[in-house]
């Protein structure tokens, strides 16, 4: 049944004893993690284990080297019970992306695919139906060779583990900074990249404008004059029936979600336009009233609607619109991914009962 794997289930499931109406996003989670170890120049067998802890050296290269990455992805669950993935492979090409950049072993597909499959399907309980709950799905890859000198590690370990979640923003307005000092992520850098240590650099300037009343900085290319990405999102601008938003490079992740709006902001016939998207253009237009919207993508919040941006010294509030392109954009995603709608470009992928 299942071919590469070997699986081990906990005795009985904690699901019974878990209020899920009540979870704090990432803190919860399931009864069974994938687990898989790089050695000897090959990754060995993968096994599925009751969630636990892992033992580590003090000395592992990832706690002084930083070799680390990581995915986000969502299982959803239809209004018939079946369970169902969201562009999976996309994730599976992104984390080896990443860990190639970072001088790490990719995973084979077969693992990840056969491993992801069957961990969702003995969990499947967790995965709570309606609209805005989910399975959130964290892949990850650690250099765990015990050792200190400056290289990379000959030994891997990559693990999924689950937790069931539900809306990441839950009511209130999101406001972004845009940064004139800090930059994500420069060229030929890792910023493309799920490493890590791109969240740890991040987390101190966003720090630095919540304490101004906003919860989330849209980065800016090294010079300042180009904005990239919101926070831990994509994010996109409306001026006027046009959407922009940057183009993918060696600073802005190539997000799934990012790449799935814009197919269906295609379809429905809007003008996407992805370029370099100027600071002083987004400024000027927000002045000129033509700048009617700003959200930002991800899988973890999916679209989340920006309501003010903040530019130096200045804030700019953002029109309320009756049919904004973002609300009527996630509707149309969240029908696919929640098998509520036709799946014209086959994104779905149904996890099967074994």
């Amino acid at each position: 049944m299942y071919s590469n794997l070997k699986i081990t289930r906990v005795e009985e499931s904690r699901l019974g004893k878990i209020d899920l109406d009540n979870i704090t996003f990432g803190t919860l989670y399931t009864d069974h993690m994938f687990v898989c170890d790089y050695k000897d120049g090959a990754w060995q067998t993968p096994e599925i284990v009751p969630y636990q802890p892992i033992m580590m050296e003090p000395s592992a290269r990832v706690f002084h080297y930083g070799q680390a990455a990581f995915e986000g992805m969502k299982a959803y669950k239809d209004e018939q019970g079946d369970v169902w993935l969201f562009r999976p492979e996309e994730n599976w090409r992104r984390i080896n992306f990443s860990s190639r950049r970072l001088a790490m072993p990719e995973f084979p597909k077969e693992y990840f695919m056969e491993g992801l499959e069957t961990l969702i399907d003995i969990d499947r309980d967790w995965v709570v139906p309606g609209r805005g709950n989910s399975l959130y799905i964290r892949p990850f890859i650690f250099a765990s060779e015990a050792g200190v000198s400056a290289a990379p590690a000959t030994e891997y370990k990559f693990m999924i583990i689950c937790t069931p979640v539900q809306a990441y923003y839950k009511g209130g307005e999101v406001k972004v900074k845009i940064s004139d000092y800090y930059s994500r992520a420069a060229n030929g850098g890792v910023g493309a990249t799920k490493a890590a240590g791109n969240y740890a650099a991040s987390f101190h300037p966003t720090n630095k404008v919540k304490e101004e009343g906003y919860q989330q900085i849209i980065w800016t290319n090294s010079t300042h004059e180009y904005l990239e990405e919101a926070g831990t999102m994509n994010v996109f601008f409306r001026i006027g029936d046009t959407l922009l938003t940057a183009p993918t490079d060696d600073r802005i992740l190539d997000g799934v979600t990012r790449k799935s709006i814009i197919k269906l902001a295609e379809r429905d016939g809007l003008h996407v336009d992805v370029r370099k998207v100027g600071v002083d253009e987004v400024i000027s237009a927000s002045r000129d009233e033509r700048l009617m919207e700003v959200f930002g993508t991800g899988t973890a919040a999916v679209v989340v609607p920006i309501t003010g941006i903040g530019h130096m010294d200045y804030h700019y509030d953002l029109p309320k619109l009756e049919e904004p392109y973002s609300i009527k954009l996630k509707n149309q995603l969240l029908d696919i991914q929640y098998n509520a709608a036709e799946d014209p470009f086959e994104w779905r992928y149904k996890v099967d009962r074994k």
